[in-house]
């Protein structure tokens, strides 16, 4: 627990007391901190992806009391319960948990945050005069989950929030103990029950399909189609294969070393990163250096470098090329 010192005067004592937990600031100072990070491209991709995701409640979601967990499940809910409007019901969810997030976590929860926790209410209340798109509660849940999932992924691909059970499982976890993820499980599975005792048992199901799918496609919008390959290559004739990469598939290739376990000998390791369609020509192509050569293919997520995706990287952050 951090302390605050005094000075008692003129005996030159000293005291001490606990300082308040909460992280409160002078107001410049909180207000520097609110627009730390501003970036005009990261709000109109928040905008944009909160607007795509209001879409997804109003057109699929709410008409169908499916509510896929988070604050916006909550809010649907609410809407059914108490007759609130969806807008309101996110409104009422997100603005306080930001307040208490800012007061309690820190200025880490920033403009970024804040646009999100507003602009998704906002649009919300703008598209909820729109008729629903289908009234069949698969379609509803499996659409409605794509694009939530597409919204949402927009928001976090724009270094953005959209408040909510987020701000809600990192205040749990500051408290708890528990992790983030834990938090946000519990929250989710919490808002689901809640369908199923205030709705009925099959809705719950419908709402974990439109959970389920937003989750996946999140993940698809964060992380791109394109799918890269990483290939370790163990051969005695490495330079010949590095060789052949660099001028046959017009890509880098790193030298590793590395030694044999049974053998005792120095071996070269090749790293070489590939897109998903240059894999076989990758194969063939060390099949013809070296047809004994130990091969590993694994995926991976995401590539940032030249020849792959080319987003900028934060400053202070080791950054380098694959050659």
């Amino acid at each position: 627990m951090p302390y605050n010192y005094f000075n008692t005067g003129e005996g030159g004592g000293i005291y001490r007391r606990r300082a308040f937990a909460c992280s409160w600031q002078q107001p410049t100072t909180m207000f520097k901190n609110l627009f730390k990070g501003f970036r005009v491209m990261n709000i109109l991709g928040i905008a944009l992806g909160c607007f795509v995701t209001a879409l997804a409640i109003n057109l699929f979601l709410a008409p169908n009391q499916v509510a896929p967990g988070g604050a916006s499940g909550l809010a649907v809910v609410m809407h059914h319960l108490f007759g609130l409007p969806v807008s309101l019901g996110l409104l009422l969810i997100n603005l306080p948990l930001f307040i208490l997030a800012w007061f309690l976590l820190g200025p880490r929860f920033g403009i970024n945050t804040l646009a999100g926790s507003l602009l998704l209410p906002a649009f919300a209340a703008l598209t909820e005069h729109l008729a629903p798109v289908t009234s069949d509660l698969l379609l509803a849940s499996i659409y409605g989950g794509i694009i939530m999932g597409v919204g949402v992924g927009i928001v976090l691909r724009s270094q953005g929030s959209i408040g909510g059970t987020t701000l809600a499982a990192q205040l749990i976890h500051k408290f708890s103990g528990f992790s983030v993820g834990q938090c946000l499980l519990v929250i989710d599975f919490f808002v689901v029950t809640l369908v199923g005792i205030v709705f009925d048992a099959e809705l719950a199901l419908y709402s974990l399909i439109a959970l389920a799918v937003s989750i996946k496609v999140i993940d698809l919008v964060q992380q791109g189609l394109r799918r890269a390959k990483a290939a370790f290559i163990i051969s005695d004739r490495a330079d010949g294969i590095a060789a052949a990469v660099l001028e046959q598939l017009q890509r880098g290739a790193t030298l590793l070393e590395g030694r044999g376990a049974w053998s005792g000998r120095d071996k070269e390791v090749l790293l070489v990163v590939v897109n998903s369609n240059e894999v076989a020509k990758l194969k063939a192509l060390v099949a013809a250096s070296d047809p004994d050569a130990f091969v590993i293919v694994a995926d991976i997520h995401e590539v940032l470098g030249e020849g792959f995706s080319r987003q900028a990287i934060k400053r202070g952050e080791e950054s380098g090329r694959i050659r």
